[in-house]
């Protein structure tokens, strides 16, 4: 796969993918977290009577009080408690070090953070939240809805988005497909680096899109490769947006078409492994497009 290397810090910062700016915004507010992270009325012991946990790299996807989601590349998510003695760093220095005060208030929904953890019988504990500056500056602004509200990103998005309304008019410049073990989404580090190429191929062109769409073999009930298809074209977009700083406006919503279309025979499992797949699809104006 070829994939684009742009530097946008605003590519790791959009949690909901390709959703329009409004719905991206809306998803920033604390008080709107899913009701899926649960609230253990248990308190975690003191940090001396814990013992060191895994660390967890990823996006804020959800805040509930004291709790928060953080969502990786890969699109496994990790429910993380915030305590008193939380220390929250920045690439330039610690900003707070208590609960609920700036330091907390600066853990908004779509930052990338790294979590190193202490873990109890009621789960992860966050002892050290690192996050960079630029990241935070531009979460704030999500946050509270500046007066630029990204009014450029805003325009280039709305003229994108507009000019997608027939998809006849835009060209296929190269498809990319990356594989996947069965009844997995994670990328191998072949993927990533195809991915990579992809995006730095696609940065090239002038308006180039990408259209994500994830496929699975014909193992399984259609219901659970639905799911999983849509999966894994959440890990792709993930590790373009994250990763290889391809920028979230330039990417279609991701599409999941669960066994259908298949490109081998599926009684084989050499044409199982060539279904399990997420396509990347490079597209361009005709408009604009020179053949």
């Amino acid at each position: 796969m070829r994939t684009i290397s742009h530097r946008s810090g605003a590519g790791l910062l959009i949690a909901t993918l390709a959703l329009p700016l409004s719905a991206g915004l809306n998803a920033q507010t604390p008080e709107a977290a899913p009701a899926n992270i649960v609230v253990n009325a248990e308190r975690p012991p003191a940090v001396a009577e814990m013992t060191a946990g895994p660390e967890i790299k990823g996006v804020i996807t959800a805040r509930s009080g004291d709790r928060m989601k953080v969502t990786a590349a890969d699109g496994t998510s990790t429910v993380i408690t915030l305590i008193d003695a939380t220390r929250i760093k920045s690439s330039s220095g610690l900003f707070s070090g208590s609960r609920g005060n700036l330091g907390a208030d600066s853990l908004l929904n779509g930052l990338p953070v790294s979590v190193k953890t202490l873990q109890w019988s009621g789960g992860l504990v966050a002892n050290q939240v690192s996050l960079k500056k630029g990241d935070l500056k531009i979460a704030s602004m999500i946050q509270t809805g500046t007066a630029q509200k990204f009014e450029e990103q805003t325009a280039a998005t709305q003229a994108l988005r507009g000019r997608m309304g027939d998809i006849d008019k835009y060209n296929v410049k190269a498809t990319t497909n990356v594989y996947f073990d069965t009844g997995k989404a994670v990328l191998s580090p072949q993927a990533k680096q195809e991915l990579c190429n992809t995006a730095t191929q696609a940065g090239s062109m002038d308006n180039a899109l990408l259209l994500v769409v994830g496929y699975t073999d014909a193992v399984g009930s259609e219901e659970y490769n639905q799911t999983l298809s849509e999966k894994r074209a959440g890990s792709v977009i993930n590790y373009l947006q994250q990763a290889c700083r391809w920028q979230p406006y330039r990417v279609l919503t991701p599409t999941g078409m669960s066994e259908s279309d298949p490109v081998a025979s599926n009684d084989t499992e050499e044409g199982k492994a060539q279904n399990r797949r997420v396509s990347v699809n490079v597209l361009v104006s005709k408009a604009v497009d020179v053949m």
